[in-house]
Parts: C-alpha cells; structure tokens; sequence
C-alpha cells in the first residue's frame, strides 16, 4: 500500500486524531479536576477549569465521614475478584469440554449455549430474582457471585480459539501420560494467557460496575457495591457534585491499575479477537 505524503491530508488526520483523543480524555480530566472544587466552582458559567483553590475536603468527605464508601470498595472488591476466577474456571473448563472431547448431546447442548449469546440479560432481571429470592440468596455475596458467572459469549470465544490449538500439543501431553484435567491446566491455560486477561479484565469491570442487580439483590450496608454508593450520594450530598466526582474519581482507579499492568495482555487478546 503507498503512503499518501500530502502535507494537508496528514495535517487532517492528526487533527482528527487530536479532537477524537480530546474528546474521550475531557470527561475524565474535568471529573479528576471537578473532586477539588467547591460547588460553586463546578457549576460556575462559563465552564472553570482548573480550581480556584484545590479543595480535599471532598476526599475527606469520602473517606473519613462516611464510612460506607470504604467499606464498600473492600466489598466490591472481594466480589470482583472472587467473580474473576471463578467466571475464567468455568468458562474455560466448558470450552475445552466442548473444543476437545465428544460426549451424547454434545452438538444440543452446544446450540442451546449460542442461544444464550441473543438473549439480553435485562429481559431476565425479574425471573433471575425470582429465582435468588425463592432460594433465599438476597443480601448475600453468592447472589452479587453466581449468577453472572457462565457467559455463552466467553465459551464460544475461548471454544474457538482451543479449536485452533494444534492437536499435536495435546497428544505429546498425552503421551507424557497426562490425563485431561493436567492437559486443561497445563497445556490450554497457559496458552490462553491473552484471552485470559482480556475476558478477566471485563468481568471485573463489569462486577465492578454494576448497579442494577446489586441494587435489586442487595440491601445490607455491608455488603452493598461500589456503585450503589455512589448512587445513594446523589441524596446525600444533593448537588455537591465535588464529592460525587471524587468517589467517581477513586473508582475509577482500580481499572486503570489493572490496564497499566496487563496493558501488554490486552493489546494482544484484542488482535487474538479480531482474528478469531
């Protein structure tokens, strides 16, 4: 392919590039700069930027009045990562089931797992906490855990990518008299590191950032999430939003520790996804 060399097109596209990259970075810089100003300065016309004074006060709301937003975090935390490894297991274990072993009513209960990819999970909402309530699950940390665990669209990702694995590394394992939970844990898991981090960075995420069921599920203070709190600020502070931005601010901070540490993980799950 021949590079186009013209001064004014590659003037455009870094423009375009600018704009773009500025209008995804503003959001989050002014609510990183918005936690340190009063609320006068946060609804002030026309828009301030930086703060008058920085302002902590609203960190010292967060984490020294209210004690529930801490507690919170360490909550939301241990369900996230709880969440993590017990999703990967499953998920994993249930496409090597499906990739490499041939068992009766396998190609059934296979469309049956592709049918689950087309159904939206809000229109399960009120049947799914039927089905926590009638088992008497609410309030605990199992029904914030285990009904968001198997995911069709993970199967069938991590299915197809085992499928491409060459048979030739499960042979010489077995060989090696290797049974098929060893080849599982010692052959298809360390290959899938990519996959791995990229679907285990979005469940955490997406435990993380939850709110509806949590909110449907759970009503014990110590054991509500991370957004629910948030949420319940919107009440009690009514329209200081200095606050509200900085416990967004802290909550934000854990996804992006985990994209500057497996950021090499993410870039290669995310060409291993568009070639699959």
């Amino acid at each position: 392919m021949v590079k186009n060399t013209n001064p004014i097109y590659k003037t455009m596209v870094w423009i375009i590039i600018l704009v773009a990259c500025f209008l995804a970075i503003f959001p989050l810089i002014w609510m990183i700069l918005a936690s340190f100003k009063t609320k006068t300065e946060v609804f002030r016309v026309p828009l301030q930027i930086l703060p008058d004074e920085w302002n902590f006060s609203n960190y010292e709301k967060i984490f020294v009045k209210d004690n529930n937003f801490v507690r919170s975090m360490i909550s939301t935390f241990f369900v996230s990562t709880i969440a993590v490894t017990l999703s990967l297991f499953i998920n994993t274990m249930a496409a090597y089931v499906f990739a490499r072993t041939e068992f009766h009513g396998k190609n059934a209960l296979w469309w049956y797992v592709l049918l689950t990819m087309f159904i939206p999970g809000m229109t399960i909402s009120l049947t799914s906490f039927l089905v926590v309530y009638n088992l008497n699950m609410l309030n605990t940390f199992s029904v914030l855990i285990l009904p968001g665990l198997a995911s069709g669209y993970s199967v069938f990702f991590f299915r197809q990518f085992y499928l491409s694995i060459p048979r030739s590394f499960e042979d010489a394992a077995r060989i090696d008299g290797a049974n098929r939970f060893m080849i599982y844990f010692n052959v298809f898991l360390p290959l899938s590191k990519a996959a791995l981090v990229v679907f285990g960075m979005g469940t955490f995420l997406g435990y993380w950032n939850s709110f509806l069921w949590p909110s449907l599920t759970v009503t014990d203070p110590n054991k509500q999430q991370i957004m629910q709190i948030i949420r319940s600020m919107s009440s009690m502070y009514s329209s200081e939003y200095g606050t509200i931005m900085a416990a967004t601010t802290i909550a934000t901070i854990p996804g992006f520790i985990l994209f500057l540490i497996f950021k090499r993980y993410i870039i290669q799950g995310v060409v291993l996804s568009g070639i699959k």
